[in-house]
């Protein structure tokens, strides 16, 4: 479900696509691809196998065939002949590819279980869509979990969504770099730097597989079926106001987000996370000698003063050294 919700922002029109963020993807997935898999022949043994899940010996009425299937968003049945730990392998009616693990369903969540798992697909037909197809590097790739979804789904939604706009969606994969989530039939990218306002450590920290979550529509590309969403951009940005309510000298409560080796991140609110450099983390006692502040561990809360404040480059200076230690 998509809700018009148009933001002062809007006016100006949202940032370019990061190309980054999909060559990111791009570069995951021909990771998974591109090393030893399984396969079983018609006689039964499984072999493993060195090679990759890119086609190039795919001739042009196959080609034909991938793109009027990708265009139209169309559902088909292919069998499984192989599989490693990023996917697996699949053909039949004209088509072959390979299907990432991030787009099946029901994945177990523990990774041993995972490679056996992989391998019940073997000989099992499946209803897939192409969710990319590229003749150039002979590169197909499939989704079961976009199947889900009826024939045709993928261009209206396309068609429908517009930046700016808020969107309703599950979470389907988590990775370093981002977050996938379903829209219904169309998956897009929240790239970790649009997740918070403040600091993410990982993905996974803040949403979880199978979470609905509400997104804002950064930017559509129809023609390749790409969507960039946000999450931090459904809340007001905290450091255009932090100048006014925070000062330098103030002294207030956070919490650690991250130890670092050259000091610590601590939020002072949702969205707004200070640096406490090493040189900061000692405090000097009215008798002379420093007194070092260790053991500081991710959640704890502690008391900081303010350093600084730039709201326009997202930076908080903070310091453990009080009033009582100056």
């Amino acid at each position: 479900m998509v809700i018009k919700y148009y933001q002062r922002d809007i006016e100006s029109g949202p940032p370019p696509m990061d190309e980054s963020w999909w060559e990111a993807v791009m570069a995951e997935d021909e990771q998974q691809e591109n090393f030893t898999y399984t396969r079983k022949d018609h006689a039964g043994p499984v072999d493993r196998l060195g090679g990759s899940a890119f086609f190039q010996d795919v001739d042009q009425n196959s080609w034909n065939k991938v793109n009027e299937t990708y265009d139209q968003d169309q559902v088909v049945c292919l069998n499984v002949t192989g599989y490693n730990r990023g996917g697996l392998l699949v053909c039949g009616d004209g088509m072959q590819g390979f299907v990432p693990i991030s787009h099946l369903v029901d994945v177990p969540e523990d990774p041993v279980e995972i490679e056996r798992w992989l391998e019940t697909y073997l000989d099992q037909s499946i209803h897939l869509k192409v969710i990319e197809c590229d003749s150039e590097h002979g590169r197909i790739v499939f989704s079961e979990r976009a199947a889900l979804a009826r024939p045709g789904s993928r261009n209206e939604l396309l068609r429908s969504l517009t930046p700016g706009e808020h969107a309703s969606g599950t979470v389907t994969n988590i990775t370093d770099f981002g977050v996938f989530v379903d829209l219904g039939g169309v998956e897009g990218l929240v790239h970790v730097s649009e997740i918070s306002w403040g600091r993410v450590h990982h993905p996974a920290d803040v949403v979880t597989l199978g979470q609905q979550v509400e997104v804002y529509v950064i930017q559509v590309d129809p023609n390749r079926a790409r969507v960039a969403l946000s999450l931090k951009r459904l809340r007001p940005n905290p450091w255009e106001t932090a100048e006014r309510r925070y000062k330098p000298g103030q002294v207030t409560e956070a919490i650690v987000t991250s130890v670092v080796p050259f000091g610590v991140f601590a939020r002072v609110e949702e969205g707004l996370d200070g640096l406490i450099h090493v040189s900061e983390m000692t405090a000097m006692s009215r008798s002379g000698p420093l007194r070092p502040k260790y053991n500081l561990r991710v959640g704890q809360r502690i008391l900081v003063r303010v350093l600084q404040v730039d709201g326009a480059r997202q930076r908080l200076g903070l310091s453990l050294r009080l009033e009582g230690d100056l």
